[in-house]
């Protein structure tokens, strides 16, 4: 049910309103009489596991999508038909989950699509400059060009510029706006250099709705916290009113000291297997990169430093002597079948071993799909439908599935926690260690170095470079962020500062 009124926060004229929202798919209610006010300056922090209905208010308020009941209102009006348009017009932008740039367009070309009014003589110098310039206040020392195609950039890039671009300030202001998993492929520093900016904006009035499974950032720089839940506003409050275990309980998700218990449980096996070796040059800091069998070796450092390069690289090298299966962090370009459905999606990497002389045995691709539907809990009512009727993190769940449903000696995971939800990670977690006590070894690349207590093994990446390999019990914050930056000469003996809730 939704927020009681005498948890609603008092916040004066609201700058907009979500009033009784209900949207529904078929027989899927998305959201269920959800109220929302944002008030001016105001940041609100909006959170909740994969498919509570997130992202869908986002759409309405964005107005992607329009609500089968309920309104939207700005500065207290009523805007019947609201629309994409009209939602501009009014200052309010959205950078959505799922990227939304034009891979076939430079950058600057992609600022003129989220702003139509850069137009006419001198757009493409004027939008070069705005794009730049955006980026530069955002995330200093990004190089990226403004001439550069943004299929060449990485999905790091990619969602730096998709950040400036609804940053920048055209013909209509900026008043609200809406930031969904904004961060979710961006490295620890890069995350802190927006969220500082963000701080910087809401002084100035601005705005913001953030959406985040990473509840640090939300407790950082969020005013205002909202608990969704199975499509409905469950909590709303102050973010100094609440703590981590409050949200994680009204989430309905296990208490952080679950995870907590899952990494004191990660240990190395003492008469470790080796299962490949991997030379990385005569003038790299450490020279060989080694994976054991039943081990989950980690990969950290600043993003596109050479990580998913590595994981790449140890895929073409070795799948022909070994069974390989791949979880893509990019799942919108490198591991979705975006026209195939949910079940097939899944099932795909195990077709051979579910095929009898060529033809695959349905019945048994359906067992299979149940089994992982129930096993990571994907939150749809039919695994028939397609791929894109889920939430990103559901999407990603599936490629999780696909991966772990295989018979792969070797799973290599290019920062696989992106858009997951708390609750769900607690589960990857658990079942990437039980795989690798089977015998499993996982390469795990993750911006969130939170993570890396769950590794065996960590290797810092500094300018394509290994600097710094690390044992579990020799993590530090201190001296990763140390590594990252090119500086492997950290004495082991600095103090250090638990890995735990760093960006979790």
């Amino acid at each position: 049910m939704n927020a009681s009124p005498s948890s609603r926060v008092a916040a004066g004229a609201p700058l907009c309103s979500l009033s009784h929202i209900d949207k529904s798919y078929g027989p899927v209610k998305a959201l269920q009489d959800v109220s929302l006010d944002i008030g001016p300056g105001q940041c609100w922090g909006l959170v909740g596991h994969n498919g509570a209905g997130k992202s869908t208010l986002m759409n309405v308020l964005a107005g992607v999508l329009a609500c089968d009941q309920g309104q939207v209102a700005i500065d207290g009006q009523p805007l019947p038909g609201y629309s994409t348009r009209g939602a501009y017009r009014h200052g309010v932008r959205c950078v959505f989950q799922e990227l939304s740039l034009c891979l076939n367009l430079s950058v600057a070309e992609n600022l003129c699509v989220f702003h139509p009014a850069l137009k006419g003589f001198g757009w493409r110098r004027r939008a070069t400059a705005l794009v730049t310039q955006m980026l530069d206040d955002i995330f200093p020392g990004h190089g990226i060009a403004a001439d550069r195609t943004a299929g060449e950039l990485t999905i790091t890039q990619r969602q730096m510029v998709e950040i400036a671009c609804a940053f920048v300030v055209v013909d209509a202001p900026v008043r609200l706006l809406i930031l969904d998993e904004p961060t979710s492929s961006l490295d620890a520093q890069t995350a802190a250099r927006l969220t500082g900016y963000i701080r910087r904006r809401l002084q100035d009035g601005m705005s913001l709705v953030f959406i985040s499974h990473m509840l640090g950032e939300i407790f950082d720089c969020c005013s205002h916290i909202a608990v969704m839940r199975d499509g409905k506003l469950v909590l709303q409050d102050l973010g100094s009113n609440l703590n981590r275990e409050s949200l994680v309980q009204a989430m309905g998700h296990a208490d952080q000291k679950q995870i907590q218990r899952q990494a004191e449980q990660a240990a190395t096996p003492e008469d470790l297997t080796p299962l490949l070796e991997v030379s990385l040059g005569s003038d790299s800091p450490v020279r060989a990169l080694q994976v054991g069998r039943g081990q989950v070796v980690g990969l950290s450092g600043l993003a596109g430093q050479g990580q998913t390069e590595m994981l790449v690289r140890l895929f073409e090298q070795h799948r022909a002597r070994m069974k390989v299966a791949f979880v893509a962090g990019d799942r919108a370009r490198d591991g979705n079948f975006p026209l195939w459905s949910i079940l097939h999606n899944l099932s795909i990497r195990t077709l051979p071993a579910l095929s009898r002389h060529g033809v695959v045995d349905r019945a048994q691709e359906r067992e299979l799909g149940a089994q992982w539907h129930e096993r990571i809990a994907i939150r749809t009512p039919d695994l028939t439908h397609n791929i894109l009727s889920l939430s990103g993190g559901n999407q990603q769940k599936v490629l999780f599935a696909r991966a772990l449903a295989s018979d792969a000696d070797l799973i290599l995971m290019d920062d696989p926690m992106r858009g997951v939800d708390f609750g769900t990670k607690v589960d990857m977690y658990r079942l990437i260690r039980a795989e690798a006590a089977r015998g499993r070894s996982f390469v795990w690349y993750t911006t969130e170095n939170d993570e890396l207590e769950y590794c065996d093994h960590t290797y810092v990446f500094y300018q394509r470079q290994v600097t710094l390999a690390l044992a579990r019990h020799e993590l530090s914050e201190e001296r990763i962020i140390a590594a990252s930056f090119g500086n492997n000469k950290q004495a082991p003996s600095t103090p250090a500062r638990p890995l735990e809730g760093a960006r979790a």
